[in-house]
């Protein structure tokens, strides 16, 4: 892969993961709600389940996935209706005070299967391959694999890590609650892109 076009690559891959999406959002909240180390599944599910759905729209899923645009309209309504799902966690959470057993970050599993029905990650990854892996060639595909993982490590614990910082200013009982709300309405505006 020529210079010019890794430095490419470096710039959409950190525009990317470092923006905020549903999943920087929910590792914001994460981080804020269940702290730093309980959220560590939740990030390595995010990490892996990019790798792996990169990997698979490499090996032709994109190319299933530009023919059947009823497939496409269903991963749509489904993740939609996840992202519903999950805001609604947000506003019910209650402070760690009241229900610590409520405080739960998405699971490793969770985290990863997350990824097939987040819009922003199947953007980052058609986009990725389409752009700078399309000639299918291995060593392409290991560098966009390869500036995901570097990326996608840094960009989660940023976030998780601001979640937890945020969680020192949230310390009266409905604060935590509001933060909550606002996450859950940032997380549905994501669904407008």
């Amino acid at each position: 892969m020529p210079m010019e076009q890794i430095f490419a690559l470096v710039g959409f891959v950190a525009v990317m993961t470092g923006t905020p999406g549903p999943n920087n959002l929910m590792l914001v909240s994460s981080g804020a709600n269940a702290g730093f180390i309980r959220s560590l599944p939740h990030i390595l599910g995010i990490v892996i389940g990019c790798q792996i759905m990169l990997l698979c729209i490499a090996l032709g899923l994109g190319q299933l996935l530009s023919h059947s645009p009823s497939l496409i309209n269903g991963l749509r309504i489904t993740g939609a209706l996840y992202l519903l799902w999950l805001a609604w966690q947000l506003v019910r959470n209650r402070s760690l005070q009241d229900h610590p057993q409520q405080q739960q970050p998405l699971t490793f599993i969770q985290a990863a299967l997350f990824q097939w029905v987040n819009p922003k990650a199947w953007t980052m990854a058609l986009g990725a391959i389409t752009l700078y892996a399309a000639s299918r060639d291995l060593a392409s595909l290991l560098w966009v694999v390869g500036t995901y993982v570097a990326a996608g490590v840094l960009s989660t614990t940023v976030w998780t890590t601001l979640g937890r910082q945020l969680r020192r200013l949230l310390r009266a009982p409905g604060q935590l609650r509001l933060f909550n709300r606002v996450m859950a309405v940032l997380l549905l505006a994501s669904l407008v892109p």
